[in-house]
């Protein structure tokens, strides 16, 4: 299985993920980026974030960049749009 890392950009601020994860495609990866996003953005902070300007870059074992998830890409919408 392949291994994938997910570094969070918050503005110019970079939290880095040294251990990575196995998933089976980048089609599970997207999933744990969505997931993660959902999660940091209902954690409650000192400081407020601007979720606008943050973002998940997916790398592979190869440090190819493989996906960069919007944070707000995980927002779900309680109503449909008009």
């Amino acid at each position: 299985m392949p291994r994938y890392f997910f570094d969070v950009h918050i503005g110019s601020d970079v939290l880095g993920d040294p251990e990575g994860q196995d998933l089976r495609d980048p089609d599970q990866a997207w999933g744990v980026a969505r997931a993660m996003a959902q999660n940091l953005m209902n954690t409650k902070f000192e400081q407020p974030i601007n979720w606008a300007a943050a973002h998940i870059e997916v790398k592979d074992d190869m440090d190819e960049i493989i996906l960069e998830f919007p944070f707000l890409e995980a927002l779900q919408l309680t109503q449909p749009p008009h």
